[in-house]
């Protein structure tokens, strides 16, 4: 009996794999609509969409699932056989969904060009019966929910959770209409989960198909290219080949996002050791910071707010400035100039930074792609706590 029981737990070895997913980089929303001159009407007409909802779902801060600065989308598969999507792989959130096969929205269908979800064509598919709500800022993503195999990636060989519970949306939110994503894929904690529907990557871990219950990050600086390799999710293991050897972990303060404490922040003759909580976020292009260290920062670095843009806009694109030094437990973490600096247009940079406004709840930060491409991000849901390891990319700009 004891060697029955040596080679089912050997069997259990060799079934829990470590799965890489390939990312490509495209520009977010907010810099088509920059070069195309109506970023700055997008955001009035979205102010007055807010302003015309009371309140906004499952205490999200809009800043944190507003996807107006995603540049990193993978693909993945739902159902047998597995039908394509393109979506966001989201730090800041913990729900699937994509849109229906019945997702429209009349003249102006925020669905038209998006890929969609045929469950008739599925042998794997099982009904769930329950509706779901996400809301937005500006709008909602609904409809009802369905069971199927999920595949992160397109592969055969790509980690492949059967029994995922995922939104199959029949109405989406209009803007989404611009986005070149399908839809969101969760990555987040179970507790975070709209209707506290279990995230996929959490069943993987729950099936025992990855070798450790964490994944790594590593996002590639690709400058302003778009439609390239843009990095990679390893999915069960810390990624040793574009990442060097982890610096430290960090305990996370709440196993919703991957929210962790921020003791300091300092760049140049500025510093401000007020203490706040952050969150790792992979929806976002830029570090998001409360607005009056968002204007010190820039201040520091000669840039400033313009609305046309919505971002800090420098005053060119050649001059480099002192390091953002962020201090997380113990140990510093430095940002530098190439990391921090990004071509709104051809011919003007911005600061890789904004504000944000937690609404009093929630993180006060989001450190976003900045951060995540200067330093591996370590998501070690088993233990709860995010481990920073140094990218191995080399910069030359």
């Amino acid at each position: 009996m004891r060697t029955v029981f040596v080679l089912l737990a050997l069997l259990g070895i060799a079934f829990a794999h470590v799965h890489q997913m390939r990312l490509r980089k495209k520009d977010s929303l907010r810099k088509m609509l920059i070069r195309e001159g109506q970023w700055e009407a997008y955001m009035a007409t979205k102010s007055e969409l807010r302003a015309s909802r009371t309140s906004f779902a499952a205490g999200f801060p809009q800043k944190v699932n507003d996807y107006d600065d995603a540049e990193y989308v993978g693909n993945i598969t739902v159902g047998t056989p597995g039908q394509p999507f393109e979506v966001i792989l989201d730090t800041g959130s913990a729900n699937l969904w994509i849109p229906d096969s019945t997702c429209a929205g009349g003249l102006t269908n925020p669905c038209e060009k998006k890929n969609k979800f045929q469950s008739s064509q599925s042998s794997t598919w099982v009904k769930n019966g329950r509706s779901f709500t996400i809301s937005y800022g500006t709008g909602s993503a609904k409809g009802f929910l369905g069971q199927d195999t999920v595949r992160f990636g397109t592969d055969d060989t790509d980690l492949t959770v059967p029994k995922c519970t995922f939104g199959q949306a029949t109405s989406i939110a209009p803007f989404f209409k611009n986005e070149v994503i399908d839809g969101i894929l969760g990555l987040a904690f179970q507790a975070l989960a709209v209707d506290n529907v279990k995230p996929p990557f959490i069943e993987a871990i729950d099936q025992k198909l990855v070798e450790q219950p964490l994944f790594t990050v590593w996002l590639e600086h690709e400058f302003n290219l778009e439609n390239v390799p843009g990095g990679i999710y390893t999915y069960g293991a810390v990624d040793t080949t574009n990442c060097g050897p982890v610096i430290a972990y960090q305990p996370l303060s709440s196993a919703t996002y991957f929210e962790f404490k921020l003791t300091s922040v300092s760049i140049g003759s500025y510093s401000n050791s007020k203490g706040w909580q952050v969150i790792s976020d992979t929806g976002t292009s830029l570090m998001s910071a409360p607005k009056d260290i968002a204007d010190k920062v820039a201040a520091q670095v000669g840039a400033k707010f313009d609305r046309t843009y919505g971002l800090y806009m420098l005053p060119d694109c050649k001059t480099p400035f002192a390091d953002l030094q962020l201090v997380i437990g113990s140990q510093t973490y430095t940002l530098n100039y190439e990391n921090m600096i990004f071509p709104a247009t051809e011919t003007k940079c911005a600061l890789a930074m904004d504000s944000f406004n937690g609404g009093g709840f929630g993180p006060s930060w989001i450190l976003g792609d900045p951060f995540i491409r200067q330093y591996c991000q370590i998501y070690d849901v088993g233990n709860k706590r995010m481990g920073f390891a140094p990218s191995l990319q080399a910069l030359d700009m």
